[in-house]
């Protein structure tokens, strides 16, 4: 086992990607803290970590994530109960009091919005936006190629593509975007059946339609803002909806490129620190 577990990971974003990593290092007996805006923009919610701001908590293949004051006493009640606490703060201003061994920057956002270098003894980016040596100790990638999940020591993750993943050969042809900004609503559910044109949601009163005929795989929650462009629907063309509660196999991949980061990125204070505890 790790000389390093028992660390603390404060993890920027409760996403998928993000919800992935942090369900791994978990299992892995990290203590793991998440950070989320006040309105996620979640689509594949089934799998998000981020859903507990709307509801409290949310369970993921067995690990819970609750929503929790910003507190380092509060954090340590949700420890206490073995749940990953999570915590409203979209500046990430909880690093000074919670003093993580590691961050881990996954909002996926495409751009570095502000993590540094001196954030955290390591720190990690996930995907686009950082360049490892700068800002960041280690950069993971998370194009779905054969480079999944490597981890970049010197440089940047390859260029994000806009392609969603292929299912049934189809990719951008699954996913509905916003065609406008406004408040997105819904009556339908993550999991559902629907058919090729039918109504599924609304930008404020502009109906939008399901592409083609399948599962709804991904759905952003209703009631909450979006900007144009936004990604809101997502129709799976095969499989099944219990799909839609399982992390998938590129979280895991990602997830696992995160932890060998943890164990192997030389230089890092957080290696020398963990051996002298």
């Amino acid at each position: 086992m790790s000389k390093l577990v028992g660390s603390t990971v404060l993890i920027k974003g409760a996403g998928e990607v993000a919800s992935g990593v942090a369900h791994h290092l978990h299992r892995n007996h990290f203590r793991v803290c998440l950070t989320e805006v006040a309105q996620p923009l979640a689509v594949s919610r089934g799998v998000a970590f981020s859903e507990a701001v709307f509801d409290g908590s949310k369970t993921i293949e067995g690990v819970t994530a609750e929503l929790t004051a910003k507190s380092i006493e509060a954090i340590n009640q949700v420890w206490t109960r073995g749940n990953i606490p999570l915590v409203v703060d979209p500046t990430a201003s909880i690093v000074g009091q919670l003093r993580p061994e590691v961050l881990i920057d996954a909002i996926m956002g495409k751009r570095n919005t502000g993590t540094r270098l001196g954030d955290a003894p390591l720190v990690i980016g996930l995907g686009t936006g950082f360049y490892a040596g700068r800002d960041v100790h280690a950069v993971v990638e998370t194009s779905h190629s054969h480079s999944l999940g490597k981890v970049i020591l010197e440089g940047e993750a390859e260029a994000n593509t806009g392609m969603p993943i292929v299912i049934g050969g189809l990719a951008k042809e699954r996913v509905v975007w916003a065609p406008e900004a406004g408040t997105f609503t819904s009556e339908m559910e993550i999991g559902g059946s629907v058919a090729a044109g039918q109504t599924v949601g609304w930008i404020d009163d502009r109906p939008l339609a399901a592409p083609l005929a399948g599962m709804l795989r991904g759905l952003i929650r209703s009631g909450v803002r979006v900007r144009r462009g936004e990604k809101l629907i997502e129709v799976d063309p095969v499989n099944d909806p219990a799909i839609c509660l399982t992390i998938r196999d590129k979280m895991r991949v990602i997830a696992a490129g995160v932890l060998e980061a943890i164990e192997v990125v030389p230089g890092s204070r957080l290696h020398g620190e963990a051996a002298a505890c």
